[in-house]
């Protein structure tokens, strides 16, 4: 068993003021298959390219091991080449043989390594870039976010690899793949670094303990606080008045005072003043202690949204659709013969694997909605999908927010971003502080951003859009599971009609009101 060894590491990334790390030290055992949690833009996927040796940090970061890295940098020109074309520059010295026998446990066939890499889904060339990571010995791999685009099918069948290895660190936000896999987890708190035996719910389940210790002792510090303070404040004016009377006095009305009582007053104020002093002392005591208590504590704050009522029971309806891409014999059939609505308060789920049409159908509603209607946060695509057979209706004067799950197209600065949009500015920061992102963040130009928060600004943008239907095509991807946490509060909060695209397990199962399974529509 080795370990790596993090003292002391202080990193910044060039041209900014704001350090990801500073003055950090902790070890984690290099046998673990340990979980990386943080929020958005804390350094998680900087912190694995530290280890690799890609950047310049201070401080050490020791150990004996090799790194490798998930998602592997593709050479140029891959996708035109089968990847067994280019195994070797991914990882020198693997070999074919072992990395057949990898696809084997991942549920996937061998030919994929012989297929032109581009023709390959989302789940399956993650799958052939695991299978080659997990083809060498003595590395200790670092995955970064594997499941994002994937499908559940492909889901289940990482998760169910990655739970028979081992010695590995996962950075995901996935809550049921990290409870599948991990026997420790690394967290990147508001303030320190936790490293914890255990998954996610074993920790997420500490960690609620913990801050509500943290919070009884703080409301303990704040009673105790107030009342040393009332105190000191009592004797400080007592001592006060008293030292005022020690000159000057009516001898008709004050028979018992003469000169002579003057020491006996000062003495007395000399001893409440002291009192005051010690007052004060239990005072800074009280407030060193409760110094810290909350800093690492998530508080997210309660989203809001406003949704709009819709003047008809339903929505969108479609009878028999069949979709597809190009025109006469050249067309593509992508779905046939759906049928399927959405009603006023539903949250439709589409479900399905990777192909089967979901970002199609949304497509084919964007685009029989009214244009000036359709609140979008991208241009929409010019090769929109054709409607073969059948009807899809959308209802009249129908408003509808969108949030692509692409977002390669975010450039500029917040304020282009808002000006663009007609998004007022202050409200719009204002909710991207909500959902934890730094002010700091807002003066870089968004293509500097982690995926997670350029999708935080899609989803601010949809937010602050009043619609009658919120369509988010997998809105969750590279988002921490804090804010996951908070969008799921939001919904179930103000109950809008939805229609997601989402592969979280614990999002679907708990946002959910209705499934439409599209595989049986190919």
């Amino acid at each position: 068993m080795a370990q790596i060894k993090v003292t002391d590491l202080t990193f910044c990334y060039e041209g900014s003021f704001d350090d990801i790390f500073t003055k950090v030290s902790f070890s984690i055992d290099t046998d673990w298959k340990l979980g990386f949690i943080g929020r958005n833009g804390k350094g998680k996927t900087t912190f694995l390219k530290l280890l690799m040796g890609e950047l310049p940090y201070e401080g050490t970061i020791s150990t004996s091991l090799f790194f490798d890295y998930f998602p592997y940098r593709l050479p140029e020109g891959s996708m035109e080449r089968c990847a067994s074309a280019f195994l070797e520059e991914l990882k020198p010295g693997c070999e074919e043989w072992r990395i057949i026998c990898e696809l084997g446990a991942l549920e996937a066939s061998a030919e994929l390594l012989y297929r032109p890499f581009g023709t390959l889904s989302h789940g399956e060339r993650t799958k052939v870039l695991l299978a080659i990571l997990f083809s060498g010995d003595n590395d200790f791999l670092l995955i970064d976010e594997p499941t994002d685009h994937l499908d559940q099918e492909a889901r289940e069948s990482v998760k169910r690899y990655l739970k028979g290895k081992k010695s590995f660190l996962l950075v995901s936000h996935d809550r049921a793949l990290l409870d599948a896999c991990i026997d420790h987890v690394l967290v990147l708190e508001r303030e320190t670094i936790t490293v914890q035996r255990g998954d996610f719910s074993t920790w997420w389940e500490e960690k609620s303990r913990r801050d509500h210790f943290a919070r009884a002792e703080n409301e303990k510090h704040l009673r105790e606080i107030a009342s040393l303070r009332k105190a000191a404040d009592r004797s400080r004016r007592w001592a006060q008045k008293n030292e005022n009377s020690k000159i000057g006095f009516d001898p008709t009305k004050e028979h018992d005072r003469s000169i002579a009582t003057r020491a006996y007053i000062g003495a007395k104020t000399k001893k409440m003043e002291s009192r005051v002093k010690q007052y004060e002392k239990r005072l800074e005591r009280e407030i060193r202690g409760k110094e810290g208590l909350l800093k690492d504590i998530e508080e997210p704050v309660s989203l809001k949204l406003m949704p709009l009522t819709y003047h008809k029971e339903r929505l969108i309806e479609c009878r028999e659709l069949a979709l597809g891409y190009g025109d006469g014999t050249a067309s593509r059939t992508v779905l046939e013969d759906l049928t399927f609505e959405i009603k006023r308060g539903e949250r439709v789920l589409l479900f399905g694997k990777n192909g089967c049409g979901k970002s199609t159908l949304i497509k084919a509603i964007l685009a029989a909605a009214p244009a000036p209607q359709v609140l979008s946060d991208q241009p929409q695509a010019a090769s929109a999908p054709q409607v073969l057979s059948g009807q899809l209706q959308v209802g009249s004067g129908l408003k509808i927010s969108y949030v692509s799950q692409d977002t390669s197209f975010l450039k500029g600065t917040i304020w282009d971003f808002c000006e663009a949009r007609g998004l007022k500015e202050s409200l719009f920061c204002a909710l991207l502080r909500q959902l934890d992102m730094e002010r700091v963040q807002f003066e870089k130009d968004m293509s500097a951003f982690s995926e997670g928060q350029k999708k935080k600004v899609l989803l601010a943008a949809s937010l602050l859009t009043p619609a009658h239907l919120y369509i988010w095509d997998e809105p969750l991807n590279y988002i921490d599971v804090f804010s996951r946490m908070q969008i799921e509060e939001l919904i179930l909060t103000f109950q809008p009609t939805m229609l997601l695209v989402e592969h979280d397990q614990w999002f679907q199962k708990k946002i959910g009101t209705r499934v439409v399974e599209l595989d049986r529509w190919l």
